[in-house]
């Protein structure tokens, strides 16, 4: 093939070039493809139909769930339908499953019916999908980049068998890379590839096989358009670095990936690692993270785990919510930054939470008791004839500002809720508490 002005024109993406028609030609997910295995026997034209369960795949993007439905379809020579949840409604999947029966009954023939990105499904868009798969007229495989537990409904998920996909490793990436280069349904030989370029590309995939081969067709473009006429383009690390001008980051904003890197963000704060808290920041703002949404998670981290230790981590944390309203991003990136290392600096104390919890986890086991008389309201008529505010003392009567007099319900007298820590600013808080819960007497 000659290099450089057959390499691209006319032809659809790499990536879509090189999907597999075979289950033997599908790079990684070993797990999933031993003899007699649930994708093996859906792939077997010789299986026994009837009897074959719905799957739902479930991974990052580019681990192969699509790659793996249609290789299924195409070895399998059933009956392939396929439906997109960013497009379908209701009514395209109860035809989808009418034609489904009609196929079985007249003609003897199953059908997959391949969802993708089911987790954009409705309650009511997954409901019609269950009359199909109990009663045998599909067999469903369905893809999403979420958990399902989260995102499927359950009578779903007890008729499917929910397999993971898991990122692809290097050396599945390598041998995806070099095939691409060599198959006549790739590059076909066009260009070669240097071992370090290779690795560069392998690098900035993150095990997603898609941004792999998008990462080689851009790198072969470049090479392509450098190289002296007559010679063959060769792809160099400095020609994937031109073509990809920055990692591809795997980070779904709806899926797991989300999740584990805000989980690891609050963590890094709680754990007072600066460092470690702005390179996850970092990583939410480069994927795209509502700028919004890890403000609000600042702003509960900062009453959540440092509390009284510094109440100026909550004003630090609002007035960084308030600047990514007002000045929206990239900017708001510095004042996100700012309120990062400050919380994570900050001394921590989960005092105030656990004082909640713990007087919440009370009143809903009915521990609770009547409100003391001299606290109750005594502003309304027949008030006093009852008691209320009898006997009540008014704090700035006294000198030192606090009272001796019961606040809690008999019930509850001398429980403790508020247990300040000797961190930061709880420290003087703590000996100031202690002061007053003497003169109270509670």
């Amino acid at each position: 093939m000659n290099s450089s002005g057959a390499l691209f024109a006319g032809q659809t993406p790499l990536a879509v070039r090189m999907r597999p028609v075979s289950l033997d030609e599908v790079a990684g997910q070993s797990h999933l493809l031993g003899a007699g295995s649930p994708i093996v026997a859906l792939a077997d034209p010789d299986g026994s139909k009837p009897g074959t369960v719905s799957v739902i795949l479930w991974g990052p993007p580019g681990t192969g769930k699509t790659t793996l439905a249609q290789a299924i379809a195409r070895s399998s020579g059933r009956r392939f339908v396929e439906l997109s949840a960013i497009t379908a409604g209701v009514k395209d999947v109860r035809e989808a499953m009418q034609q489904a029966l009609d196929q079985r009954d007249l003609y003897g023939e199953s059908t997959i019916l391949f969802l993708d990105e089911i987790h954009r499904f409705t309650k009511a868009q997954q409901d019609a999908l269950l009359p199909g798969v109990e009663n045998g007229w599909v067999i469903l495989i369905a893809a999403t980049t979420e958990n399902p537990s989260f995102s499927v409904i359950s009578p779903l998920l007890s008729r499917s068998l929910l397999l993971t996909l898991k990122p692809l490793t290097d050396v599945d990436l390598a041998g995806l890379i070099d095939r691409a280069v060599s198959d006549a349904r790739g590059l076909d030989g066009a260009v070669v590839l240097e071992d370090e370029a290779r690795d560069a590309i392998v690098s900035l995939s993150s095990g997603d096989a898609r941004r792999a081969l998008t990462a080689l067709e851009a790198a072969a473009g470049v090479a392509a358009s450098e190289a002296d006429e007559g010679s063959v383009p060769t792809v160099t690390p400095d020609g994937v670095a031109q073509a990809v001008d920055r990692a591809l980051l795997r980070y779904d904003r709806q899926g797991d990936e989300h999740y584990d890197v805000i989980s690891a963000f609050i963590k890094s704060i709680r754990g007072s690692d600066p460092d470690a808290a702005v390179h996850y920041l970092a990583r939410m703002i480069e994927a795209g993270e509502d700028a919004r949404f890890i403000a609000r998670r600042l702003m509960v981290h900062a009453a959540e785990d440092i509390g009284m230790a510094d109440p100026r981590a909550l004003q630090i944390a609002v007035a960084a919510a308030d600047t990514v309203q007002l000045v929206g991003m990239p900017e708001a990136r510095i004042p996100l930054a700012e309120a990062t290392i400050y919380l994570a600096t900050a001394p921590k104390s989960n005092a105030v939470i656990s004082a909640i919890d713990a007087a919440l986890g009370d009143v809903r086991a009915g521990r609770m008791g009547p409100v003391p008389l001299h606290l109750r309201d005594a502003h309304y008529a027949g008030a006093k004839r009852l008691g209320h505010g009898k006997g009540y003392r008014y704090p700035h009567d006294d000198a030192r500002g606090v009272s001796p007099q019961q606040y809690l319900p008999d019930e509850l007298r001398g429980r403790r809720y508020y247990a300040p820590t000797t961190h930061g600013a709880e420290r003087e808080l703590s000996e100031r508490l202690e002061k007053i819960r003497r003169i109270i007497g509670d």
